[in-house]
């Protein structure tokens, strides 16, 4: 009996025994894994290690975006008393109470174990806490992990083309933006061991993290420095709601300068909502109605489709053209016939027009797309625009006329940097850049592609040119020392879509490039909300220009292909031609039309006068014009001088050019 006692208690023992064994196996070797898992979420805390975003540099080297070591605060929401940590955090970390305390909420119901209440603390903050947690350990759940913050040395200088980042350090705007996965680079791991209060007791490196890579921009600082300065003061002193300017190089596509107003600091977060609108680049995502620095595509597809020359004769109408259901004026009332180069030079509404309809719309569509309107030009910078160019179906019977001087047609600064560019360069479409290098690496550009012929452009130029030296010309004001510019001013008066009609504040424009003949640099400048004939392209932008353009071309140690002016003054008549405002807007300024009566009044000023090159040939006024140091732009390669501008007599700055107008 004590026996058959004693063998059942065994086999107990043994059946027990096995169990023991069996559990103990299936726990140390069958399920290990998962119960070492398990343990290692209660006692190890995984953290991701920031990485220093990449560098980024303007051309010469100069630093304009660094990522600066810093600290960063986390908790495990799991061992924490909410109320309580969102009481101290908030109040110590500057942040709302009780948006933290919904945000650890969400994080425990989640079971997150982790979790950054602010990145890249203050000084100030960081010795605070430190304070805190050195006087007790009752603040041992606060945890402080060294991390990075992204600072701009130089404040607004190329805020919109750099951008920012926000809160977690990921880009928010301009190339932080477009090139976030570039510049971010590769946290690195870290596993934080933790006693049963949560806390940390070590911690193991399990990866570097990678460093994020470095840019080098094609902006150049200084150039960049000046377009801006030069900016914000354009439009406080024509009283302007916003303006952009671009500065690029027209034969590689590279952006000098981009510049917005108004502008901000990226190293400060919105505040209102003005601080965000400030915050949007004009430059590329504020598209606009060109006005008549569109003439240019309009002449130059003239000059490809028809047998018009810069020479032809185009019957202005006095200023006024009758199309059905409305009428075109230009504020230089009683222009006649006039050459198509003086079209361009005195801004005429009516003689664009004219000049459109001889094109024709299939013709004048395609080369408008050609210059690469109604499309985005590709330039890294996130939002762009690709402006407004309807369709051939959707034009009405009018919209050849309005499109050929810039209306009916919306257009951002960096679209027409890229269509200067291509007079600038001899007809080719080269897209704007702002990478010159990835990771010390060359960034090339996209290849450039033929829209004009080169002669096509050589003659655009040289009437371009005419707009800035021709007394009559709308461009005065743009002229440089020592330097020869070619330009076209613009000024289209801005619609009001909620009222249907056209107001009385304007887009005024100037797009340009110098030296004419080898232009090294394109700089277009747009004011946007200027008031009354001050705030037109040629009054408002062309001075903007002028400053813009004589900085960069002093930079870029650009050769002079002229001598420097005696007096600037000289250029000045004593009342200056205008932009045409678009159709009927024109009647109801008197003074617009007053001033362009006047146009071409000369003061009396002491210094060289112009000769008479009038029944000379065209060799022997080019020799004659050299020997007395003045330079030519003739109007027609045959037969003899018929009119010259300025007249015989005339006083005319030491090197200034001459039309000459050749006929049989």
């Amino acid at each position: 009996m004590v026996e058959r006692r004693l063998a059942g208690l065994a086999a107990l023992l043994l059946v027990w025994g096995a169990g023991i064994v069996y559990k103990l196996i299936s726990i140390q070797v069958v399920q290990h894994e998962a119960y070492a898992r398990e343990a290692r979420s209660h006692q190890e805390a995984p953290l991701e290690i920031a990485a220093p975003r990449g560098a980024i540099f303007d051309r010469t080297g100069e630093l304009l975006a660094l990522s600066a070591p810093t600290h960063s605060v986390f908790v495990n929401p799991q061992k924490i008393e909410l109320e309580y940590a969102s009481s101290i955090l908030s109040a110590e970390l500057h942040l709302d109470r009780d948006e933290l305390y919904s945000r650890l909420r969400a994080e425990r119901a989640r079971g997150r174990g982790y979790y950054v209440v602010k990145r890249a603390i203050t000084g100030g903050e960081w010795q605070d806490l430190l304070k805190l947690k050195a006087n007790s350990s009752q603040f041992d759940w606060i945890q402080i992990w060294a991390a990075s913050r992204r600072e701009y040395p130089n404040g607004e200088v190329a805020a919109h083309v750099l951008g920012s980042v926000d809160f977690e350090e990921k880009g928010d705007a301009g190339i932080e933006r477009s090139l976030d996965q570039d510049l971010r680079g590769v946290p690195g791991k870290l596993r934080l061991l933790t006693d049963a209060r949560g806390r940390g007791i070590e911690s193991r490196l399990i990866a570097d993290p990678r460093p994020g890579m470095p840019l080098t921009l094609t902006i150049d600082e200084r150039t960049q420095y000046v377009a801006e300065r030069e900016l914000a003061a354009a439009v406080a002193a024509h009283n302007a709601t916003s303006g952009s300017a671009v500065v690029m190089n027209p034969n590689t596509g590279e952006v000098l300068a981009l510049a917005s107003f108004p502008s901000y600091d990226p190293n400060t977060r919105p505040l209102n909502e003005q601080d965000r609108a400030a915050r949007q680049d004009h430059a590329v995502s504020a598209p606009f109605e060109p006005g008549s620095v569109f003439k240019v595509i309009t002449l130059s597809a003239a000059l490809e489709t028809t047998n018009l020359r810069p020479e032809t004769m185009i019957d202005c109408h006095g200023g006024v053209l009758k199309l059905p259901g409305r009428i075109i004026h230009d504020s230089h009332l009683g222009i006649g016939t006039i050459s198509m180069a003086d079209v361009l030079a005195r801004s005429s509404n009516v003689g664009a027009a004219q000049i459109g309809m001889r094109v024709g719309p299939e013709n004048m569509y395609e080369y408008v797309r050609r210059f690469g309107f109604g499309r985005k030009t590709g330039v890294e910078l996130p939002a762009e625009s690709g402006g407004m160019f309807r369709k051939l179906a959707g034009w009405g019977k009018t919209s050849l006329a309005s499109i050929a001087f810039g209306h009916e047609v919306g257009v951002t600064t960096i679209q027409l940097a890229q269509a200067a560019s291509v007079i600038a360069n001899g007809g080719l479409l080269v897209r704007p850049r702002l990478i010159l290098k990835k990771g010390g690496q060359p960034v090339p550009g996209q290849a450039a592609v033929r829209i004009l012929r080169p002669e096509t452009a050589i003659a655009m130029r040289r009437m371009m040119e005419g707009v800035v030296v021709l007394s009559y010309g709308t461009g005065k004001r743009a002229a440089l020392a020592g330097y020869s510019v070619g330009g076209k001013t613009g000024s289209a008066t801005i619609f009001d879509f909620a009222t249907r009609r056209y107001t009385h504040t304007y887009n005024g424009s100037f797009m340009g490039f110098a030296p004419v003949t080898n232009p090294a640099i394109v700089v277009v400048v747009t004011l946007n909300g200027t008031h009354g004939t001050a705030g037109f392209g040629g009054a408002a932008a062309a001075p903007v220009f002028k400053a813009i353009a004589t900085e960069a071309l002093r930079i870029l140690d650009v050769p002079k292909d002229l001598p420097d002016e005696v007096k600037p003054s000289l250029l000045v008549a004593k009342a200056e031609p205008v932009d045409a405002p678009p159709d009927d807007s024109a009647t109801d300024q008197p003074n617009i039309l007053a001033d362009a009566e006047e146009e071409g009044a000369q003061p009396e000023v002491p210094g060289p006068k112009a000769p008479n090159f009038r029944g000379m040939t065209v060799r022997a006024v080019l020799e004659e014009a050299g020997k007395q140091g003045f330079g030519v732009v003739p109007d027609g390669m045959t037969g003899i001088a018929r009119r010259q501008d300025p007249p015989p007599g005339a006083p005319i700055r030491p090197g200034g050019r001459i039309k000459v107008v050749f006929a049989r």
